[in-house]
């Protein structure tokens, strides 16, 4: 939706609670709403928007409800649907190249963390999506599992303490120590270049962050728990091994999501604890420029990479963006667990 449809959201926002809207992006889903953050001239705020058939019991629904609503909010105001978004429901259309390889499945879609994308497949029954839209349609469901975690859910509302947001930016050390030292691996492979810039990098921001949050002797006085020190061997584990695409899946899920969601997390920290700058400077990205135009290079890189893949090769790819999401879930549950132990 903020990706690849910002237009949607705006649609949505002014049809239903926010007629002046002048920008609107989702930044949550919840069993009986999706949730939207709205600007208008009173200022910014949280809007949510009942899902038209109800309660939600099943995380592959997201997707249908968002295309009803996108429906709903373009018969409300008299606008014209795009063709994409017809009558058939968003589950039935996702190309059955997508369904096979998914057992439930993004941004924020997917990797982008921004929220459902309630894009569909159009044309012909056999027309094969572009590699980084079946990624997105592919794991979805995996995307919203890792999000819906508790531990993040309440960062993401704001209800999260300093300790959490302490403890979340130490386990990003680890994982990011792991993704960046592997890229070396990858030197020769020309779409590196694309997806992984200098202004992309990690490390030296999550060093500062830490620095400010925890002092000089942070480094003495955090731990990877388990489930990111196994996330952090898979990540060597498919470098080591040589596999471009296995480490692409795993480059993808993090960075995109740091891109997309990671934005609204960095927005609603700061406010809650008073940071401007130091504390989470991970999420700042000055020398990308554009980030919308950044994340369409890479998705442009994905389909180029898919290209290069032969359909079990593209299979196993997206199987590995699956598990890329598990070692998050699970890295959230430890967490939620330290947390409750301190």
């Amino acid at each position: 939706m903020n990706g690849d449809h910002p237009e949607d959201n705006l649609l949505i926002a002014r049809a239903f609670g926010a007629p002046e809207a002048v920008g609107s992006e989702m930044i949550g889903v919840e069993e009986s709403a999706g949730v939207w953050r709205i600007s208008d001239e009173t200022g910014a705020r949280e809007l949510r928007v009942a899902w038209p058939s109800g309660r939600i019991t099943q995380r592959p629904q997201i997707r249908t409800e968002v295309v009803r609503l996108y429906q709903d909010a373009c018969a409300k105001l008299g606008v014209e649907p795009r063709d994409e978004h017809g009558a058939t429901p968003a589950s039935a259309a996702v190309p059955a190249a997508a369904m096979s390889t998914a057992s439930g499945a993004a941004a924020a879609g997917s990797a982008d963390a921004t929220g459902p994308d309630a894009t569909a497949a159009s044309g012909a029954p056999d027309e094969i999506p572009p590699f980084s839209r079946l990624l997105r349609e592919s794991t979805w469901a995996d995307h919203s599992d890792s999000e819906g975690a508790g531990f993040m859910e309440r960062i993401m509302r704001g209800e999260g303490s300093l300790d959490d947001y302490v403890a979340l930016v130490a386990q990003h050390y680890f994982m990011y120590e792991a993704i960046e030292s592997a890229a070396g691996n990858f030197a020769d492979e020309p779409a590196l270049a694309v997806i992984h810039p200098v202004g992309l990098a990690r490390m030296e921001a999550v060093e500062a962050d830490l620095r400010h949050l925890i002092g000089e002797d942070w480094r003495d006085r955090i731990f990877a728990l388990p489930a990111v020190a196994r996330y952090a061997d898979r990540i060597r584990e498919v470098a080591d091994a040589g596999w471009f695409p296995g480490y692409v899946a795993h480059h993808y899920t993090r960075y995109l999501g740091d891109l997309s969601g990671g934005q609204y997390i960095a927005r609603r920290v700061a406010k809650q604890h008073g940071f401007a700058g130091p504390g989470v400077e991970f999420y700042a990205f000055p020398l990308l420029g554009e980030l919308t135009e950044f994340k369409e290079r890479y998705r442009r890189a994905l389909d180029q990479l898919g290209d290069r893949l032969t359909a079990e090769e593209r299979d196993r790819m997206i199987a590995e963006v699956r598990d890329a999401y598990r070692f998050n879930t699970e890295a959230f549950v430890d967490l939620a667990r330290a947390a409750e132990r301190a």
